[in-house]
């Protein structure tokens, strides 16, 4: 099972990263009164070039650490992790008008993901699923609380709404 290790942590980053920056988006826009179509098209440009973005860095990352032949693999699984993280978050604001109900749905699907991805490492490695999915969905919390925090505190000092 040692051999997998390295295509689960490049999904966790994937993954990860993509919760935290696209709920912190997402949930910064819903709250500056953006409209849906705003979110949605937002949300895919960041998802495309973001996820393009961590392609390219765990590639150039894992070349850096001397992991030349799996380097590529690598990089292609953190940014599709990335890309269908990040799309996943953005259905609810496809398929529903009220950006309130839509942004509820968004943290479903986001601890839905945690815990799935959870739930298969823990079959396919052995690893508690629990302690793993609390510990993945307390840090997410955190940084996404902070990230929008950050961003209230910004609009109020800069004055700036949508």
């Amino acid at each position: 099972m040692k051999k997998q290790e390295p295509v689960w942590a490049s999904l966790v980053l994937g993954m990860h990263d993509a919760l935290v920056s696209t709920l912190g988006l997402i949930t910064g826009l819903v709250f500056a009164n953006a409209t849906q179509y705003i979110i949605v098209l937002t949300g895919l440009i960041a998802a495309a070039s973001a996820g393009l973005s961590m392609t390219a860095s765990e590639y150039l990352s894992q070349k850096a650490g001397g992991n030349s032949r799996t380097a590529l693999w690598r990089g292609i699984m953190t940014g599709i992790a990335y890309m269908f993280s990040a799309f996943m978050l953005l259905v609810p604001f496809i398929f529903i008008e009220n950006s309130f109900i839509a942004i509820t749905m968004t943290f479903v699907v986001g601890v839905s993901i945690i815990f799935m991805f959870n739930y298969l490492r823990s079959v396919l490695m052995g690893v508690r699923l629990w302690p793993s999915f609390i510990e993945m969905l307390i840090i997410c919390a955190i940084v996404t609380f902070v990230a929008f925090a950050i961003g209230e505190c910004a609009k109020i000092f800069f004055g700036i709404s949508i």
